[in-house]
């Protein structure tokens, strides 16, 4: 057995106090001169990616959420959140990450010709491969060095943009592994503080068809994967 924890990082401290469930408001508006303004987005269909990248900043600069209500629209808290949602989107690429491994057409077991479109740069690899093949050992790597992981949780099969919406983001704070069985450690936003968020999964065959499971037995999981994260000050929570 192997149990990896990254540093002075506890969801019980370091989450947020409140959870992911915020009213109806545009995540940005433009105005078009004097004739109407643009709405982007939609704070109500969660701003999870937000909340663990602030959750992240904060850690890193050895600050927490701490006990205050959840902070309303225009603050600076609020705005902080909002800015670290888009900044998460890493322009565009994590979207079409998720639509990616959404797609009904990705085989459920990795065929022998893959590998071939992989050589040119053509992804078909199996939902099981991807994770267990490629993004494990690098979710792994980050942990080992301490270094939080930001997990983006693929819950639906779908061809519809719109069902993007239904995936989540969270980040990963440690690992335990018995054989060849994974419990990845999740802060989760949707769930405030709670200490007992897991993926579990197994890395035996990695040709095979694995569907991973989530200690939130009322969500369904499909894949997961790890996206690109990097520090920023938090200045509306001083140290």
């Amino acid at each position: 057995m192997a149990s990896i924890r990254v540093p002075n990082f506890d969801p019980a401290r370091n989450g947020f106090p409140y959870p992911n469930y915020w009213p109806s408001n545009p995540i940005r508006q433009f105005r078009l001169g004097n004739v109407a303004t643009l709405n982007i987005g939609d704070a109500a269909n969660g701003l999870c990616g937000g909340m663990s990248f602030a959750c992240a900043d904060l850690w890193a600069k050895g600050r927490t959420p701490g006990d205050d209500p959840q902070p309303g629209s225009g603050t600076p808290r609020y705005e902080y959140i909002v800015d670290r949602q888009i900044t998460s989107f890493d322009d565009g690429r994590l979207p079409f990450r998720f639509y990616s491994l959404m797609s009904p057409t990705r085989p459920e077991r990795e065929p022998w010709w893959a590998a071939l479109l992989g050589q040119a740069r053509v992804d078909r690899h199996s939902r099981t491969y991807v994770m267990v093949h490629e993004e494990w050992p690098v979710i792994r790597q980050l942990l080992e060095s301490g270094q939080i992981a930001m997990i983006g949780l693929v819950r639906v099969v779908s061809r519809d943009p719109m069902a993007l919406s239904h995936n989540h983001q969270v980040l990963a704070y440690g690992y335990d592994t018995e054989g060849t069985n994974v419990t990845l450690r999740i802060c989760d936003p949707n769930y405030p503080r709670a200490t007992d968020v897991t993926i579990g999964f197994d890395t035996a065959d990695p040709n095979g068809s694995l569907t991973p499971s989530w200690s939130r037995q009322d969500d369904q999981l499909q894949c997961f994967f790890h996206y690109p994260w990097v520090a920023a000050d938090p200045t509306p929570w001083p140290g």
